[in-house]
């Protein structure tokens, strides 16, 4: 069976850091709701007006797919983000744990010349 070919931007997404992710993201997916909501009240401004039943039911339902795509991305947006909080949180947890307990020396072993 031959190997399917991986998508082309694959590797880059898997490259990108977690910070980067919600840059693009956040602002895409704000777009994509405030684009989805402005043609689902194109629609009923349309259907207000007497346009044909297809095209104002199209329009509305194209502007829906924008608004609940816009909705999907944000809340992987959000997701990238409590990510970064969360591994700011532990380092910093961490830093204090290590300032706080003095690190322990480690006992060298007693040279040749004077186990002797």
């Amino acid at each position: 069976m031959a190997k399917v070919p991986e998508p082309p931007g694959r590797r880059l997404i898997n490259r990108m850091s977690t910070r980067t992710k919600w840059l693009l993201l956040t602002p895409v997916s704000l777009l994509l709701v405030g684009a989805g909501l402005c043609v689902t009240i194109d629609a009923g401004n349309a259907k207000n007006t007497g346009a044909p039943f297809q095209q104002w039911f199209l329009l509305g339902a194209y502007g829906l797919i924008l608004f609940n795509a816009g909705l999907s991305l944000f809340g992987q947006a959000v997701r990238f983000r409590v990510q970064l909080d969360y591994r700011r949180f532990v380092r910093r947890e961490l830093r204090k744990r290590d300032q706080k307990q003095p690190r322990r020396k480690q006992k060298t072993p007693p040279k040749k010349d004077e186990a002797l």
